[in-house]
């Protein structure tokens, strides 16, 4: 969450700077449920010199695991006007593209951006949206060839994974 924090970190100093000086700057965050990333990731926006609820404001919104709800939130979350957006997961990283085209977003773990429509290279992104990619499809593929030489032997593989998550199902597939 290191690197993270700094991707954010850039885009929310970019654009305070642009703005009025001694602005709190503004981090929407959008989860797809539960994860245990808050703490980390202030702890690395101190890092860089952020104090939460002093230089910076995280705004968070969760969809709790129900990914019909990430469309609304990321509305919601792009209407309280925040400097940058990160998004976790393709889900919530489409939705808050659809939701804004003028706010900064910043992915992450994101299986293939480029399949999904968030950006048209990923050495050039171009548009509103950045970050991290998780390049599955490829880690997928080096999964299956070590379970091959750990069990030569074996003929048939079980593969488990969130049925709400359309997007996972078609990068890992």
């Amino acid at each position: 969450l290191g690197a993270v924090a700094a991707v954010v970190g850039a885009a929310t100093a970019a654009r305070a700077r642009a703005q009025r000086a001694g602005r709190t700057a503004r981090i929407g965050v959008l989860l797809p449920g539960a994860l245990p990333i808050e703490k980390p990731f202030v702890e690395a926006l101190g890092q860089l010199g952020y104090r939460a609820g002093d230089t910076v404001l995280v705004e968070r919104r969760s969809a709790d695991g129900d990914f019909q709800r990430l469309p609304a939130l990321a509305i919601e979350l792009a209407g309280t006007r925040p400097d940058v957006i990160v998004a976790f997961v393709t889900q919530a990283s489409i939705a808050a593209k659809r939701a804004t085209a003028s706010v900064p977003i910043v992915m992450v773990a994101v299986a293939d951006p480029v399949a999904a429509g968030l950006v048209s290279n990923l050495a050039r992104p171009e548009g509103n949206v950045t970050g991290t990619a998780a390049q599955l499809s490829a880690l997928v593929a080096k999964q299956v060839e070590l379970i091959r030489d750990l069990r030569p032997g074996a003929s048939r593989l079980a593969v488990m994974w969130n049925p709400a998550n359309a997007a996972y199902q078609q990068q890992a597939v």
